[in-house]
């Protein structure tokens, strides 16, 4: 078989990124490989025009990621997106100003707390610029869009397009998506400040959610599709939710991962991809690989790859 050879690079600091991703793909590094290989299954998805599925965590959104994944879905990289509550409360808090401060991990967590700190890893969290934030603006929004439409009962998915248009920041997932028209989906909505605010809502007003609205969605979408690809950035809800719905149409067509989680302890987080072609999740002959490492560093580095190889051609 014929292969190329690893060549030795040197980093030049005046040189561009497009020239950055190209050493990467040369030097054959071990985490460098899986990372030109993600990026080749994911724009043979595009160019195949398979839909395309993007899954992540909350944690990442507390970060600048937040801004990178709203441009890929600006770009048209992105179809569906399924998350969780954590990322819609630190999209909506941080669109409304809330402020998310350089940190470190090694903190007094009881001093930082009682000087009106939150902290989410190496992040810092002003205490009034999260919850009570994300519940005052939950509540306003809420009021508006109700006065405006009359409607009380709400898939979560369309709930939240409506929440984009009264967002105004370029940076925010919930804007862009709801100006690309693409749909966000959070199975797990009452996990986070977000859900309960919504819950605390009903209480006092009329105002309903119907979750089976947006499975009945999910399904139109997979089963009218003829292929499907999904980048899934960590583990847990958002990563099944994705992987469980492409079962019914006899699985994922190309699949890529990006994790620290490690498949030993048997859980969804950690299991590989070709785990998930005993369930039906991703088809034998899908194109699939695992990157492991921090996404708030793979992600730029991937979709900085994606961009060369589709400016390529």
């Amino acid at each position: 078989m014929e292969r190329n050879r690893i060549k030795d690079i040197n980093v030049d600091p005046n040189m561009s990124l497009g020239e950055f991703i190209e050493l990467l793909s040369v030097s054959h590094g071990f985490t460098p490989a899986s990372i030109i290989e993600a990026a080749e299954i994911l724009v043979n998805a595009y160019r195949r025009g398979a839909v395309k599925f993007l899954s992540f965590t909350g944690n990442i959104i507390a970060t600048g990621i937040r801004g990178l994944i709203a441009q890929m879905v600006r770009e048209g990289f992105v179809d569906i997106i399924i998350t969780t509550c954590g990322a819609i409360d630190h999209d909506i808090a941080r669109s409304f100003g809330g402020a998310y401060l350089k940190g470190y991990f090694e903190v007094n967590d009881y001093e930082l707390y009682k000087q009106g700190y939150h902290r989410l890893g190496n992040i810092f969290i002003k205490i009034d610029d999260y919850g009570p934030l994300i519940e005052r603006k939950t509540r306003e929004i809420l009021d508006k869009i109700l006065e405006e439409t009359g409607k009380t009962e709400w898939g979560v998915r369309e709930l939240l397009y409506a929440f984009g248009k009264y967002i105004n920041d370029k940076n925010s997932i919930l804007r862009v998506a709801y100006e690309r028209n693409v749909p966000i989906y959070v199975p797990g909505i009452v996990d986070g400040a977000f859900g309960t605010q919504l819950f605390m809502y009903s209480q006092f007003k009329k105002f309903k959610l119907d979750l089976f609205r947006d499975e009945k969605e999910l399904a139109d979408i997979v089963f009218s599709a003829k292929e499907t690809s999904a980048l899934i950035i960590g583990g847990g809800i958002s990563k099944h939710h994705t992987i469980w719905w492409n079962q019914f149409k006899g699985g994922l067509d190309y699949v890529v991962y990006i994790t620290t989680a490690i498949e030993y302890d048997g859980s969804l987080s950690g299991a590989r991809p070709h785990e998930a072609i005993s369930w039906g999740k991703i088809k034998p002959s899908a194109r699939k690989t695992v990157v492991y490492g921090d996404a708030t560093l793979i992600l730029p580095l991937l979709y900085a790859a994606i961009k060369k190889l589709l400016h390529k051609g």
